[in-house]
């Protein structure tokens, strides 16, 4: 696999965890499953995952 592949597969990655942890909080919180401590916890791991795609598209 070529490094620009890699850095792609990662790149996406990160931007799949960003959405996943976006749409699991709204769906947690509309069934009332979630508390907010875990609720801001997951969305912060949402916000770093963006945060590193955004740097790496920056840097390439």
């Amino acid at each position: 696999m070529k490094k620009n592949n890699v850095k792609e597969l990662i790149r996406l990655i990160f931007k799949a965890v960003t959405l996943a942890m976006g749409v699991a909080v709204v769906a947690l919180s509309i069934m009332n499953k979630l508390d907010t401590q875990t609720a801001v916890t997951m969305l912060g791991i949402g916000v770093a995952g963006s945060g590193v795609a955004l740097l790496m598209d920056k840097n390439s």
